[in-house]
């Protein structure tokens, strides 16, 4: 298998935090993802690779694992034997020893006399399984996940159901997620006891979510290990931005255009609500930029239904061209002082 830097698969550095390594999956996710790229057999396979790289780095144990062993890290723990392996080469017997190594990464003792016999490790541990295990395992819940979804402002505010392409990752077939295979590691998952499934959910997104709201699924995330549950799905929510309304928590704010005369005698706007158009009434000597309060016009509220509100911005429409009656009445207006 060829050595996979997860790192830059996901454009983060060795350091970056669990923080950093979710917000570039996310973004990398929505960008690859089959749903935006139908057909696209790249984009489909990126897909899967950030998946990988998102499974490994954001698990402690693994990333752990990911991090000390290296790039040669199947060959290193794959040529490993208690007590020493020996291979020949050319006629000449070698023997290997990663006594050191394993003490650094597992916290072996060594002897008083300073010699690695007393080094006490099983292979199988690694992976969570050893020949004669030396305690019961414990089951351990799978880690979460999470989506990247866009919804339109609309969407956000009635609600919706989607269906959506996932990958999520699944309990390998072949070595029934030991990561071993024969006391070598397993063909299929190279080791991580799992491979990426893709599946359909049907979801339903509630009505009021706002951007960055988290959409919880569970059991739609990856498996649990030694019998645990799986983790849960988290569809994060992307809401772009919207021509006509610009949203503040369950508020709403808008603009609309109205003749200078309208503003000056009173009158009715005609004005663009996520229900439907309505009519608003404007009061006389409104001045240019006043805004008006329409109560329960703006979002619903995520936990109490409740709306908030739609506040509109009155700017004046100026005419363009005037006839001769027109002009000769603002003639009289700018005379009277106005």
């Amino acid at each position: 298998m060829d050595y996979k830097d997860y790192y830059k698969i996901l454009g983060v550095n060795k350091k970056a935090s669990e923080k950093d390594i979710k917000t570039a999956y996310r973004k990398l996710a929505r960008k690859y993802h089959p749903d935006v790229n139908p057909g696209d057999k790249s984009a489909e396979t990126k897909f899967k690779e950030i998946n990988e790289a998102h499974a490994v780095l954001t698990d402690p144990e693994k990333r752990r694992k990911y991090d000390t062993l290296g790039p040669d890290w199947e060959k290193r723990v794959a040529g490993y034997r208690p007590g020493g392996s020996t291979s020949t080469q050319t006629g000449t017997a070698t023997t290997a020893d990663f006594s050191d190594f394993f003490e650094t990464l597992f916290g072996g003792q060594r002897t008083a006399s300073g010699q690695t016999g007393g080094f006490d490790f099983d292979i199988g541990s690694i992976f969570g399984r050893g020949k004669t295990p030396r305690r019961a395992e414990v089951a351990q819940t799978g880690t979460d996940v999470e989506q990247p979804v866009d919804v339109s402002l609309q969407e956000a505010f009635r609600g919706v159901e989607r269906t959506f392409t996932i990958q999520t990752m699944q309990q390998c077939p072949t070595c029934h997620g030991t990561g071993l295979q024969n006391d070598q590691l397993c063909p299929t998952c190279h080791g991580q006891g799992s491979i990426p499934k893709t599946k359909r959910l049907e979801v339903k997104i509630p009505a009021g979510v706002r951007e960055g709201s988290r959409v919880r699924v569970p059991g739609e995330g990856n498996p649990g290990q030694s019998g645990g549950k799986a983790g849960n799905l988290y569809l994060v929510v992307h809401i772009p931005n919207d021509p006509n309304f610009r949203r503040e928590a369950d508020d709403l704010h808008s603009e609309v255009s109205v003749p200078v005369t309208t503003l000056v005698l009173g009158g009715e706007a005609d004005v663009r609500t996520l229900d439907g158009r309505i009519t608003m009434r404007v009061p006389p000597s409104s001045q240019n930029g006043r805004v008006m309060r329409l109560a329960g016009q703006g979002m619903p509220n995520l936990k109490t239904g409740s709306r908030g509100n739609l506040y509109v911005k009155l700017n004046a429409s100026l005419p363009t061209t005037l006839d001769d009656k027109q002009r000769e009445l603002f003639q009289q207006l700018a005379q009277a002082g106005v």
